[in-house]
């Protein structure tokens, strides 16, 4: 346990007096510092039998701590001193004053592993084994099931498990390609050509055939084969077809649309 001092200013342990001197809660020069000293020396007087070392060392640390700081209070020239400089050395301290708590811990656990073990000794191992006539039976597993209980669990557990099936109706299966889209738009005479986007997927079903029919109509305007304008914010978008070009012509039945002959939906970046 810590030792606890009482002054006219402070009363509690010793290292919690410490702690409030270095970060100037307490002023130093209020602490009388004699009848410290004096009560724990009445204390080991009292305890002479049974003196605890690590408490002993303890307050010895702080103790000439607070009269270091107290003694660098009092000499001259303190209006010139810096605060920093008094705080020299105090990491040491602290790392010496962790070191002897940590020791302390140490020895009480040593102390509860010594209990332990007188504990443990007083206890006597059984060196006499099993009665002659002791007997283990194993539990009967068929105790109580009848033939036909037994038929029937056989029946069940020999019958063919049926497959898992897993539902795909919601998924899209149906690959649509680009390249065939393109090639049907150019295949269509002039006459009968889709001057609107709208006109153009007049027909389309599904959301698919319609994003397929975008992205051919881009095909398109990327080749030349047609220009694209809207008269106005989301207004319909307007198709016009350029003349036909002999090389194009030929990339509609195929010759020309080497990149687009395997391009489908899911590939599509342009």
């Amino acid at each position: 346990m810590t030792f606890a001092v009482s002054t006219p200013t402070f009363e509690g342990p010793i290292d919690l007096l410490l702690h409030l001197v270095s970060s100037h809660e307490v002023d130093v020069l209020d602490i009388p510092l004699l009848p410290i000293v004096d009560g724990f020396v009445q204390v080991l007087t009292a305890q002479r039998d049974r003196i605890d070392f690590n408490q002993l060392s303890e307050f010895l640390l702080v103790a000439a701590i607070l009269i270091e700081l107290k003694s660098q209070r009092l000499l001259p020239g303190r209006e010139a001193a810096d605060d920093d400089d008094l705080l020299v050395g105090w990491e040491e301290r602290d790392l010496l004053l962790a070191r002897l708590l940590e020791c302390r811990a140490y020895a009480a656990a040593a102390d509860v592993f010594v209990a332990l073990s007188e504990q443990a000794a007083r206890s006597v191992p059984r060196e006499v084994g099993l009665p002659a006539d002791f007997a283990v039976h194993a539990p009967d597993l068929l105790a109580g099931v009848t033939p036909e209980e037994l038929a029937q669990a056989y029946l069940r557990g020999a019958a063919e498990r049926p497959v898992p099936r897993v539902d795909l109706s919601h998924v899209t299966v149906d690959t649509v390609s680009v390249a065939e889209a393109v090639s049907a738009l150019m295949a269509l005479p002039t006459y009968d050509r889709a001057t609107s986007f709208r006109i153009l997927v007049a027909a389309c079903t599904t959301r698919i055939e319609v994003i397929v029919r975008f992205l051919a109509l881009l095909e398109l305007c990327k080749m030349g084969r047609v220009t694209l304008g809207q008269g106005q914010t989301f207004g319909d978008l307007h198709i016009d077809w350029t003349d036909d070009d002999p090389v194009l012509v030929g990339a509609a039945s195929g010759r020309g649309l080497g990149e687009l002959s395997g391009f489908e939906i899911d590939d599509y970046e342009g």
